[in-house]
């Protein structure tokens, strides 16, 4: 039992969904270099298949998805080696067409710090033991949602919880951990949204299930799922998950202050010049293809009215917003009432996908060409913006931060380390030569970073 304790302690914590616990981002340990490369700080280095999930880790495993092949698997390494242990896989059932910075497996699994469950848009839910055995699977879908479904799975009360908002016939779902049966679904007003929900678990209440979707927040009460309460004038395009600070949720989304007008999109595809698009003329454009299929009667054509239809949903600007959660705010309302804006800050961020993160009182959004902006967290009040000197690409992979430090990694592969505050600085910029879409995983002082050809855990020493 001694050797059991003192494994497990070396092992250290675990970052059991997509941004670690809770989907904050943060870790508390301490021992987290700030130079890492192929030659510095590399405890080691493993091949991995395609995807663009991020890893999870329980005490002794980091699980990840990928795709090839036309299968979708689901892969654990050894949190000591890198050692891939097993990979199982199923074939995938259909192919959906998503926005080309999606990927059949985008989506981060998620861990009850034994089990691990998969989400495949092309597929459905699956849960595999730590030994690589299939407890349960359950296929889903079709699904309706233009630039294909992006929000990770998390478990909370017992149950793998699920958020499918699209554009048409939007629901929250519960699934028991231990054999896949549903224990509840709910419907949703929302239309298409990407963002992973969080749990808020308040001090003598109910815990429930906040989510952030197009214009909307909501809760959903996880015992059953009954939808608590709805707040609006949210931002119409929400990718970033929300985060939570005690009784405060932060929620980001970006709009657009104008569209361009369907005439460009007509000079582009319209091979016939009848005065619209046909599948057969805009292809895989992912956007025209989700108005063609999605908007009016839905027959693929693309008309300038379904494109002005579309516009009007956009037509809004980016928000970085405050919502304080009142006493009652697990007790069924409308939301304006159960919750309060406390502060919003709005400016055109057009198309940002990393979530925002909240560390000791500041919060920062990162997009791309490695603009950096900092906020104070209370107020909403600007501290800093700027570009990040020798990262400035595009950016996917959401910030995470710990000792003192942000973590930023870009599509082209350059982590950069800065020092934390409102008025942040450039430590050190780290190039590992792959591109990285997933968000770092922090654990024990070491960083589980996937690129696209490969997982690397750094660290100062070999334990974790």
């Amino acid at each position: 039992m001694l050797v059991s304790l003192v494994v497990c302690a070396c092992w250290g914590e675990e970052w059991d969904r997509f941004r670690g616990p809770n989907g904050a981002g943060v870790s508390t340990a301490s021992g987290y270099p700030s130079e890492f490369g192929h030659e510095k700080n590399l405890r080691w280095r493993t091949a991995v298949r395609d995807g663009k999930s991020s890893p999870i880790l329980t005490r002794r495993h980091i699980f990840l998805t990928a795709a090839d092949g036309g299968k979708l698997y689901t892969q654990c390494f050894d949190r000591t080696t890198g050692k891939l242990l097993w990979e199982r896989f199923v074939e995938r059932s259909r192919s959906e067409v998503v926005n080309k910075l999606n990927h059949e497996a985008a989506i981060t699994a998620a861990t009850d710090g034994t089990n691990v469950y998969a989400f495949f848009y092309d597929y459905g839910l699956v849960s595999y033991s730590p030994e690589g055995k299939l407890r349960w699977e359950v296929k889903l879908g079709p699904f309706s949602n233009s630039m294909g479904h992006a929000a990770c799975p998390i478990v909370a009360g017992g149950n793998v919880v699920l958020v499918i908002d699209q554009m048409m016939e939007s629901y929250i779902a519960a699934f028991d951990q231990r054999n896949g049966e549903i224990r509840w679904k709910t419907s949703r007003e929302e239309k298409e949204g990407w963002a992973t929900p969080l749990l808020y678990e308040p001090v003598g209440g109910v815990p429930v299930i906040v989510t952030s979707s197009r214009s909307m927040m909501g809760a959903h009460r996880i015992s059953d799922g009954k939808r608590l309460w709805t707040r609006t004038n949210v931002a119409p395009s929400i990718v970033a998950s929300p985060i939570l600070d005690k009784d405060t949720v932060y929620t980001f989304g970006y709009g657009y202050d104008d569209m361009s007008p369907f005439e460009p999109q007509l000079a582009k595809y319209d091979k016939n010049h009848d005065g619209q698009l046909s599948p057969d003329e805009y292809g895989t454009d992912a956007y025209l293809l989700g108005i063609g299929r999605f908007m009016g009667n839905r027959d693929g054509i693309v008309t300038k009215q379904k494109w002005e239809d579309r516009r009007k949903i956009s037509m809004a600007p980016s928000s970085l917003l405050s919502i304080h959660l009142g006493k009652g705010a697990t007790q069924e309302g409308d939301g304006m009432t159960l919750t309060r804006e406390a502060w919003r800050y709005e400016k055109n961020f057009v198309s940002v996908v990393p979530s925002p993160l909240l560390y000791d009182g500041v919060l920062y959004i990162v997009r791309n060409g490695g603009i950096l902006t900092t906020f104070d967290a209370k107020t909403g009040e600007v501290a800093k913006a700027g570009r990040v000197t020798g990262a400035m690409g595009a950016y996917s992979s959401s910030p995470v931060a710990a000792e003192g430090k942000v973590y930023l990694a870009n599509e082209e592969g350059k982590v950069t380390v800065l020092k934390a505050g409102r008025e942040w600085e450039v430590a050190h910029t780290n190039d590992l030569g792959e591109g990285v879409f997933a968000t770092p995983a922090l654990a024990g002082g070491h960083l589980y970073i996937r690129t696209a050809d490969a997982l690397y855990r750094f660290g100062k020493s070999p334990t974790n």
